[in-house]
């Protein structure tokens, strides 16, 4: 006999920290496990309330003092390059991009090393040896790539296996409808190409030939100096309140900065929808 069963994941909360994006406030989330067969039904659906993944885990910021961070996606259809996105692209006409299994390599860690240290001196990754690395890279219960991004060699046309140094690299979830771009990194010399913002120009384009219509970019908030390049792209929605709408540059986000704007943890997970059914077998 089947029988149809409710897919019903625990919930938890970490405990207060450091906010990275906003001084002088404290940040946690709301999180659950990410495991078993339907690991990319639960990740497709999350994701498409707020959610990011970190290795096996699901997360959403859930402070107690603001909802200033909003999840950011861009609808591909609509979106269109500034002059300036373009030049970043032909700037950057020198790179190979090859999709690969989530495999971490030597090379990658190298990038990754430097790119902290000379970024992100600070930050909570900045003590992340090679084992760390890997496990970010390959604790994957879903489908994803690592897309690479290499220097060609002297005489090397575009399509060919780029034998040049390794310049960026982005940890890529593909959802069932677009692209989450978990965690990338680049080389930090190479400033004036604006690799970070190509990486996502690039992503675009691969969920452009896929027919996805989305790309994710983790979070856009308000008030972050760190976050004002997510704003910059075009056709940028954001999940506020419970729905995904058009960021709008002349709209007041301040709302979400105050103390009383975040709601109590057990009306938010009753507020989240999860996949409707799996099917089990009984007896």
């Amino acid at each position: 006999m089947r029988h149809t069963l409710p897919l019903a994941p625990q919930f938890y909360v970490t405990a207060p920290q450091e906010c990275p994006y906003l001084n002088g406030r404290m940040e946690r989330k709301l999180f659950t496990a990410l495991q078993g067969e339907h690991a990319s039904t639960l990740n497709d659906t999350l994701s498409k309330q707020g959610f990011r993944r970190s290795q096996n885990v699901l997360y959403r910021p859930s402070c107690a003092e603001c909802s200033a961070c909003l999840s950011a996606r861009i609808r591909v259809a609509d979106f269109v390059p500034t002059k300036g996105q373009r030049r970043t692209m032909k700037r950057n006409d020198d790179l190979e991009r090859r999709a690969r299994a989530p495999w971490a390599s030597e090379d990658q860690y190298e990038l990754f090393r430097r790119y902290l240290d000379t970024r992100h001196a600070d930050g909570g990754m900045a003590d992340m040896d090679v084992f760390e690395f890997a496990a970010m890279i390959e604790e994957t219960p879903i489908k994803s790539r690592v897309i690479e991004y290499s220097e060609r060699g002297k005489g090397q046309e575009p399509g060919d296996e780029p034998t040049g140094p390794l310049r960026a690299v982005c940890l890529t979830d593909v959802l069932d409808d677009g692209l989450s771009m978990v965690y990338s990194f680049y080389d930090p010399a190479r400033t004036k190409t604006s690799l970070g913002t190509h990486m996502i120009l690039d992503h675009i384009q691969i969920a452009r030939e896929a027919g996805l219509p989305y790309v994710y970019l983790g979070y856009w908030v308000p008030g972050s100096p760190k976050m004002d390049y997510k704003a910059k792209f075009s056709a940028l929605e954001i999940y506020r309140q419970g729905e995904w709408t058009s960021l709008k540059g002349d709209e007041d986000y301040a709302s979400e900065l105050h103390p009383l704007s975040t709601d109590p943890i057990a009306e938010q997970v009753a507020s989240i929808t999860l996949p409707d059914t799996v099917r089990s077998r009984g007896g």
